[in-house]
């Protein structure tokens, strides 16, 4: 039996579901402007995570004024919440409708075959877009590896929309290591999304935007361990949908160095994040982690 809090909580949930599951039927631009009016709404009233983008984007970018990051901050907000209310058709709407809006460019032959691959996601605000045009065009097994929601409802929805296509495997955190690397020395592309802070325990710190991070060595380490080659996809938000950029295999990499390998991962990064720095997913507490004795961020 739920309790009245329980079924608050389950009804709440499920009228977000089904909301988004209407979403998916508007016109993109209808559900772009009301992403534009969330974010705004986000911006004005969730004062802690505003702190939060602000503390990131002023680290990582001295060289801007206070207005320019106020102006960065706002459209981080605006981008975050539309790309939110994206996930209503990139889960729900017809798979024509995906495929017009989500185009895939670059060197898309890297994502053919069979040669064991490790995709590197950087965190913008498409992620879950790119994911969809990805697999709907390269209908080659792959897996990615995912945390468990709280919400049990919601972590239903989030699972069923990314394995939507039916050859997108999720591995949970506690599953360990050794059936992802023989997934991806068989043949299956790992997407991986290591810049995120997860703690001292599983991070080494290595230089982000010039400031000592904590950042996990996956990247690195999957490559290595299961000998493969490492992929970029950058996704983009645009008027009309997203585009998802596959950029060439990275040269001479992993090495034996895996700190020297976790630098240039950041390197990279920042370069990918210069060229759309508000679609970053800057409400993430990137530099939460600190050396010992240096001051805290937030």
């Amino acid at each position: 039996m739920r309790t009245p809090r329980q079924w608050a909580s389950y009804l709440f949930t499920s009228s977000g579901i089904l909301f988004m599951r209407l979403l998916a039927m508007l016109p993109l631009k209808v559900a772009r402007a009301m992403g534009k009016l969330l974010g705004w709404v986000l911006y004005v009233a969730v004062v802690p995570r505003r702190r939060v983008v602000m503390a990131n984007l002023s680290l990582c970018f001295p060289e801007h004024s206070a207005h320019h990051i106020q102006v960065l901050t706002r459209q981080t907000f605006v981008y975050f919440a539309q790309a939110w209310l994206d996930r209503g058709w990139v889960w729900h709407a017809p798979k024509s409708w995906i495929l017009r809006r989500v185009t895939l460019t670059g060197a898309i032959e890297e994502l053919a075959g069979n040669e064991p691959t490790v995709v590197f996601v950087p965190h913008f605000v498409g992620m879950d877009a790119a994911w969809g045009g990805v697999t709907l065009r390269i209908p080659r097994p792959s897996t990615t590896i995912y945390t468990d929601q709280s919400n049990k409802l919601v972590d239903r929805w989030i699972l069923r929309g990314r394995r939507r296509w039916g050859n997108m495997r999720l591995f949970g955190r506690v599953e360990g290591v050794k059936p992802i690397v023989a997934a991806i020395r068989s043949g299956q592309p790992l997407y991986l999304l290591p810049d995120m802070d997860f703690g001292p325990q599983e991070s080494i710190f290595v230089p982000f935007f010039g400031v000592p991070t904590a950042t996990v060595p996956s990247l690195s380490r999957f490559a290595r361990l299961g000998r493969a080659k490492v992929v970029t996809v950058v996704v983009s938000m645009t008027a009309s949908g997203y585009q998802v950029n596959v950029l060439p295999a990275w040269k001479n990499f992993p090495t034996d160095d895996v700190v020297a390998d976790t630098a240039l991962m950041n390197q990279k990064l920042e370069g990918y994040i210069r060229s759309q720095p508000a679609q970053y997913f800057w409400v993430h507490k990137r530099f939460k982690t600190r050396p010992e004795g240096v001051q805290e961020i937030y």
